[in-house]
């Protein structure tokens, strides 16, 4: 027999600041966290509000296969190359006090933090994350990998494109389209259309420079 989830191990890949607050929406999900890695040799040993970090990345792999797990780490870069070479259960995370509509799909990875608001007919993407606070309205797509900041707001029709960035305050028109890998500063306005592989800053959002994508 398969054990239930409550029962499975469950870990969180990452030490920091957002594995933190993983491990305390995981709680409030009433899931019980196992352990923590993380490749910073430096934080072995310490703990996440009394979850320890046990190892390196590859010798969770080794301790725990197949296990439950979730990725705190906000690098969209990062969370691609663990999530394709890593062997876990990938699980969804969304906090109780966050609204997500029934109509919302969730893929597998996928993050949901306390206090956001996720609108019908959404689909949030694989290991994307939706944190503290911040809003996607009604069909929006957001790509896989990536990081919608605390208090972002996107208004409805909003496409974000893989492994871009949503920094922290920044709002979305209606029906705009961000592309693959861009990043969006902090407060930004978007009121149009932004390509792949920029960064763009200021109200509104102005691109300010290109991101050498890998593939290039």
């Amino acid at each position: 027999m398969h054990a239930r989830p409550e029962q499975r191990p469950l870990i969180v890949i990452g030490g920091g600041g957002h594995a933190k607050v993983l491990v305390s929406t995981l709680r409030a999900m009433g899931r019980h966290v196992t352990a923590a890695f993380d490749d910073d040799a430096s934080r072995h040993g310490q703990n996440l509000l009394g979850v320890e970090i046990e190892g390196t990345i590859d010798a969770a792999s080794l301790k725990y296969p197949w296990a439950d797990a979730v990725i705190g780490i906000g690098s969209p870069r990062v969370r691609h190359i663990l999530a394709e070479r890593l062997p876990f259960n990938w699980i969804t995370v969304v906090h109780p006090h966050a609204y997500v509509d029934p109509t919302v799909v969730l893929h597998e990875g996928a993050v949901v933090m306390a206090g956001a608001v996720v609108q019908p007919e959404t689909v949030l993407s694989r290991h994307c994350i939706v944190n503290t606070s911040a809003s996607v309205d009604h069909d929006g797509h957001i790509g896989e990998y990536v990081n919608i900041s605390p208090g972002v707001h996107l208004s409805g029709n909003v496409t974000v494109g893989n492994a871009a960035t949503i920094g922290i305050g920044a709002s979305v028109l209606q029906g705009i389209t961000i592309g693959e890998n861009t990043v969006v500063g902090g407060g930004a306005a978007v009121i149009r259309d932004l390509p792949s592989n920029v960064v763009a800053v200021g109200c509104p959002a102005q691109v300010i420079r290109s991101i050498v994508s890998d593939a290039a």
